[in-house]
């Protein structure tokens, strides 16, 4: 969640770490701070809040052919504040250290540490990290990094120099992502990419327990034990470019525009003589006629990819599909029910969600096969599971996902066509139709953001409101869960979801007059109860805002105050295609609120900690 950055070389390391921090705001975090050594000194500037009050306080200073460490932190231990504010030092201050990550058993060492007299100032867990590995400093910071490691529990990862080694910082990593990059007469660290691509794309990627030894000339990778290792370098495959908003007034309205080139690319990436082919995860007909279900496990927009993924897949290939919000799925007692017939699939934008690192874990420890579905190559999900289907997004800045989700979807409906195929649910008519209308789904999202103006006008009249509510049925339900979603990230509007059935049951009592309520009407077989849902809300008064595909809007219009159409498609695609406007009102909502739409409070892009 947090963001790391480290530099050694020639530069003039304050602007290298700030722009580092600033690639890696998406994030999140609530303060900020650098450390730098010049003239046998350890400089320390940290400020709570954006990077401006971090720049502001460093004003001109130069830092020259040095080293340096710099940190965005989002609090979990003790309050956003300056002095909570990474990095952290020992006593004397000739030491720092940034981390991401929990320290599980940080006030057992807290305790330990006290006891010899060691006197703390922040709430962190990390200071305890930065005292830890100064007890055990006896001239080696290496070997002071590695003994002290060994007592932590809990998830890290560690940038750490010291001016008794003014020129190397030591890396380390346990469960949270660190990356090495690969310059030439200089080298850095980072916590993800969009950090490092203005100086390089080759890099290590660091696994869990390797501690690396990072100079201007050299990188050295340790394991646990200290044995040297020979890391293989790769390659960020990302533009640099995307990390710019090239004219755009946010990432996020840039990104729900890259949509179509995104479904594109990641569709046309598989089709191989007018099929789609899935033998990178291993989508064969053997291993199709021995699974007995499918699971898939996600957070947060992955998970309703997956809820929405389930309709397709139960619809097209007749297996049945649970999904698990992947925080709750290993702590199902006393186990979760797993076999080695069971598809397991996880998805995760960025690779290293850690809820959903550990529920593959889990599931590898009981002998299911995992595929994964994810945007990040060389991410610790890409690689430590048995198959890895990559979306083809390009990078993701904006916190709230976008293209992310979207592409995670289209993947899902790839799988669910190929295993009904191999099942022979789907049969070879309905195969060249199911993938014909894939294919058109990018130009039908180019055309749904040339006409976007009256969803613009919606967001600017409802933008003030306090509650807001999403229905739908079947698959529509499923997609209306992720545009609730976006509302409540980029505009902070508390907005609920419904399957339309369950409104009578309960939330009905919430509706008032002029309620907003959305409700997506794209399934044919549930039009009829779909409308008599829209009768019940307006009886209590509710405003409704439906939208449907252009066929149907005749029938729609009778009864919303209303209509948002959709470019006419078949009912099973039709959820795809709706995805972007309610994107769309997420985002307008927020900018006419004045929110802050790339970086919506308490949120982070890419959550490291369970």
């Amino acid at each position: 969640m947090c963001g790391i950055v480290g530099y050694v070389g020639k530069r003039d390391v304050i602007p290298v770490l700030l722009g580092g921090l600033q690639k890696l705001e998406y994030r999140g975090y609530d303060s900020a701070g650098i450390a730098y050594i010049q003239n046998d000194k350890m400089h320390i500037v940290k400020s709570k809040g954006r990077l401006t009050n971090l720049e502001k306080k460093l004003g001109d200073v130069v830092a020259e052919n040095t080293i340096g460490i710099g940190h965005t932190r989002w609090a979990t231990h003790g309050e956003p504040s300056d002095v909570n504010a990474h990095p952290h030092t020992d006593a004397a201050g000739d030491l720092a250290i940034v981390h991401n990550g929990i320290i599980e058993n940080f006030a057992k060492l807290k305790t330990w540490l006290q006891a010899k007299g060691i006197h703390f100032i922040s709430d962190t867990d990390t200071e305890v990290v930065a005292h830890l590995i100064n007890y055990f400093d006896e001239g080696d910071l290496k070997t002071a990094v590695m003994r002290a490691i060994k007592m932590l529990e809990g998830s890290y990862a560690l940038g750490v120099m010291s001016i008794k080694e003014p020129h190397r910082i030591i890396a380390a990593r346990k469960d949270s992502p660190l990356v090495i990059g690969l310059g030439k007469g200089e080298n850095l660290i980072a916590s993800d990419f969009p950090a490092l691509l203005e100086y390089t794309k080759d890099v290590y990627l660091l696994d869990d327990g390797e501690i690396a030894v990072i100079t201007e000339k050299d990188v050295e990778v340790y394991d646990s034990y200290g044995n040297h290792i020979e890391k293989e370098h790769f390659t960020i495959d990302w533009d640099v470019a995307q990390a710019e908003k090239g004219g755009w007034e946010h990432f996020m309205i840039k990104e729900i525009h890259e949509q179509p080139t995104a479904m594109h690319d990641t569709l046309m990436a598989r089709m191989r003589d007018g099929k789609i082919d899935l033998s990178e995860i291993n989508i064969t007909e053997e291993l199709i006629k021995g699974i007995r279900g499918i699971h898939i496990v996600a957070c947060g927009s992955a998970y309703h990819a997956g809820i929405l993924g389930k309709y397709v897949i139960e619809n097209i290939a007749r297996i049945p599909v649970n999904v698990d919000v992947a925080s709750e799925f290993r702590y199902r007692m006393p186990s979760p029910l797993l076999s080695k017939e069971d598809l397991f699939i996880v998805i995760s934008q960025s690779g290293e969600t850690a809820d959903t690192i550990a529920a593959l874990r889990e599931a590898q420890s009981k002998g299911a096969k995992v595929i994964a579905i994810t945007n990040v190559k060389g991410s610790t999900i890409s690689r430590e599971a048995d198959f890895t289907m990559h979306t083809q997004a390009g990078m993701e800045i904006a916190v709230a996902t976008s293209k992310g989700y979207l592409t995670q979807v289209l993947c899902l409906y790839m799988i669910a066509a190929e295993i009904g195929r191999m099942r022979g649910s789907l049969d070879d008519a309905d195969y060249i139709d199911f993938i014909e209308n894939l294919k058109k789904i990018p130009s039908l999202l180019e055309q749904i953001l040339r006409d976007k103006e009256k969803i613009q006008q919606l967001a600017s009249q409802r933008f003030m409101d306090v509650n807001e509510f999403f229905i739908g049925r079947g698959a529509d339900y499923a997609l209306m869960m992720e545009g609730s979603l976006k509302l409540k990230e980029l505009s902070y509007i508390h907005s609920e979801t419904y399957a339309a059935g369950e409104l009578k049951h309960g939330p009905i009592a919430l509706i008032e007059q002029n309620t907003l309520v959305m409700v997506l009407a794209t399934q044919t077989v549930l039009m009829e109860k779909l409308i008599s849902n829209i009768r019940e809300v307006k009886a209590r008064g509710a405003f409704v805002v439906a939208m449907t595909q252009q066929r149907n809007v005749e029938t729609v219009e009778k009864e919303a105050d209303m209509v948002l159409p959709l470019p006419d498609i078949d009912d099973l695609f039709a959820p795809i295609l709706a995805a972007v406007p309610y994107q769309l009102y997420g985002y307008y909502t927020a900018v006419f609120k004045g929110c802050d739409v790339d970086k919506p409070r308490n949120l982070a892009k890419s959550v490291t900690v369970e």
